[in-house]
């Protein structure tokens, strides 16, 4: 992992040595001060915004799809009602755990043996809403 940052310190140095450059070359054409301050932040900006795609990329490919943990991974999936479930109290079972639950539509009634998505998880009971 290091020797990706290394890389992208690179990458930013040598864009920013090209910007310099850039601005020397102004300056030895005879331009002002603020001619030249403008050609080094023009080119800066337009090398950080051709490299900062490429960079990200590889940074995903490194690190590989985000995977999420704990009770963020229960949002999206499904589960069966397992005791009624309304705006205030019911009972769900996802995977094979039991969890407290609440319709998320808090009008809606959902009978036992239903399935349902997990719209969202609020302490230890999951907010669900009927599979369509």
């Amino acid at each position: 992992m290091e020797s990706v940052v290394w890389i992208i310190l690179a990458a930013v140095l040598g864009l920013l040595s090209v910007a310099a450059l850039a601005a020397a070359a102004a300056a030895a054409l005879g331009g002002n001060a603020f001619a030249q301050f403008a050609i080094f932040a023009a080119v800066a900006v337009a090398g950080l915004a051709l490299v900062r795609p490429l960079v990200r990329r590889q940074l995903q490919a490194r690190l590989g799809p985000q995977h999420r943990f704990g009770v963020a991974a229960l949002v999206g999936r499904q589960a069966r009602v397992v005791q009624e479930v309304t705006g205030h109290a019911g009972r769900v079972r996802i995977g094979g755990e039991e969890w407290s639950a609440r319709a998320y539509d808090e009008t809606l009634v959902i009978p036992p043996g239903t399935t349902v998505d997990v719209i969202q998880i609020e302490g230890a009971t999951a907010l669900v809403y009927p599979r369509e």
